[in-house]
């Protein structure tokens, strides 16, 4: 069962929940459910995470989570200058390796350097550089913090999982490092290392 498997089952269960309130399961003054739907709604998404951390542990579906996270907060952040699905968010079907997930990351989220440059004409080059890598690390690191607090939530954070989605974090930084370098004229260049070399980047 993957993940995206997992999340159609909990929205499944949700609706047939919904449907089963009736007027015997609503509130006194007709407004909301009582505590037995609840109750059973409570239920089903812990049968439902139980079933994913089986799925997480047993496979690479840590990774896939990690990378649909991290693009879901991308595109919250491009969508609205880029249009509602900015970034391609399907990874069914391949390599989840830390090596390959970070790639489809930073490709995905780098390639709308252009057309952020385009939306924002006279601003200093160099500047400009820095304040879209800001942007699209921002997402990735906001999507890295809730795929991992899923998955500690899940109790699977540890050992290859962990050691994968840590991989795949460490491997995303750098190539947004490498990229701005790429951007920025030789002297900020120089700067920009000092003063990563002073501060460092951790999760």
């Amino acid at each position: 069962m993957t993940i995206n498997v997992v999340n159609g089952l909990a929205a499944t269960a949700g609706a047939a929940n919904a449907r089963q309130v009736d007027g015997a399961e609503k509130s006194a003054d007709g407004s909301g459910v009582s505590q037995i739907a609840s109750a059973k709604h409570e239920l089903n998404v812990q049968i439902l995470q139980a079933s994913a951390a089986v799925s997480l542990s047993a496979g690479n579906d840590s990774q896939a989570l990690l990378f649909r996270t991290a693009i879901d907060r991308l595109n919250e952040l491009l969508g609205p200058t880029q249009g509602g699905n900015a970034l391609e968010s399907a990874a069914l079907g391949q390599d989840n390796s830390p090596e390959a997930t970070a790639e489809r990351i930073l490709g995905f989220s780098t390639a709308f350097f252009d057309a952020y440059a385009r939306q924002h004409p006279g601003k200093d080059p160099d500047q400009l550089a820095k304040d879209f890598v800001d942007l699209i690390r921002g997402g990735f690191e906001k999507g890295f913090g809730e795929a991992r607090g899923i998955l500690e939530g899940l109790g699977v954070f540890g050992g290859d999982t962990e050691s994968g989605i840590m991989k795949t974090y460490a491997l995303v930084q750098k190539g947004y490092d490498d990229f701005l370098a790429s951007k920025l004229t030789p002297s900020t260049t120089e700067d920009a290392a000092t003063a990563k070399g002073n501060t460092g980047v951790s999760p």
